[in-house]
């Protein structure tokens, strides 16, 4: 009988899967340092030298089922392992894998069962990247669990299938009158989303610090003039004005139509189809992105 104990040592000292792991401890009955020699033999054990390192390709993931949508990065080390089929399946699998238990954070998803699996996801992973020969790093995810009148909408630019792709928008917005046109509205919404980045739905969504940081900069710059402080005033109000419409997506030109705010474009809709409309919530993703 192969302990539990013995197990979780071989997987820390190589970086193997559980099922290896065991396997490897029964093939040489127990002893640890003959089974770390069985993983190499199989090349299991490059797996940890591996996870050391720099993942900064790879793929989003965006999925929706009945109330439920996520949007996950997980990221390799070349574009080339991005469009293998092992490496978008996996991909897939965690999208499913979240939605089917809710998850909400990578702690948890990592400790629950890969979809149609009976192996844990960082199990899997650890498998993954053993087959695959590149660090695989499971960056960040968002989850949301919509309630009624909550219509969510899914974008993904360059992609690689339905998806995944390098750029994905999970977007959810509030109506009161559904009707046939909401899915094409939401996802000229969310292609403006993905080439436009907003930081915030609206300036009072907008990080305090952000701001501040801005019209530091603004102030400073409006030092060394001569001007009356009450034109530098009107001059560092205009600056941060301009850095709201830039930043603020209500505020921000429609990419579809640049002489239209993204706000007046919401307000026709919501004229023209007798609605009110008002977003919830978004989530941005761009695969290798530090921030």
């Amino acid at each position: 009988m192969i302990s539990a104990e013995k197990i979780k040592n071989l997987r820390i000292k190589t970086g193997a899967g559980m099922m290896d792991c065991k396997k490897a401890l029964q093939e040489v009955n127990g002893d640890l340092e003959s089974a770390v020699d069985w993983l190499r033999k199989k090349g299991i054990s490059t797996a940890q030298k591996k996870a050391d390192r720099s993942a900064s390709d790879g793929l989003i993931t965006v999925a929706k089922e009945n109330n439920l949508a996520c949007i996950v990065e997980i990221n390799s080390e070349t574009d080339f392992v991005a469009r293998n089929e092992d490496f978008q399946n996996f991909c897939n699998l965690v999208s499913k894998t979240i939605l089917s238990n809710k998850i909400d954070n990578i702690d948890d998803l990592m400790k629950t069962n890969l979809e149609s699996s009976q192996s844990s996801v960082s199990e899997s992973l650890t498998e993954l990247l053993a087959k695959i020969g590149e660090n695989i790093l499971i960056k960040r995810l968002d989850f949301i669990e919509s309630d009624k009148n909550i219509f969510t909408q899914k974008y993904i630019h360059n992609s690689v299938n339905e998806n995944s792709g390098k750029i994905g928008v999970l977007l959810s917005i509030r109506y009161d009158n559904s009707n046939e046109k909401l899915d094409s509205f939401t996802k000229n919404l969310a292609m403006h989303i993905a080439a436009m980045s907003p930081k915030s739905i609206d300036v009072n969504d907008l990080d305090k610090e952000l701001v501040e940081r801005e019209k530091n900069i603004f102030q400073d710059q409006e030092k060394k003039s001569n001007k009356p402080d009450e034109i530098k005033e009107k001059i560092i109000n205009g600056k941060l004005n301009k850095f709201f419409s830039e930043v603020c997506l209500l505020k921000q030109d429609f990419v579809m139509e640049n002489k239209t705010k993204v706000k007046d474009y919401i307000n026709t809709f919501e004229k023209e189809n007798n609605c009110n409309i008002e977003i919830q919530d978004y989530f941005i993703y761009k695969v290798g992105e530090t921030s």
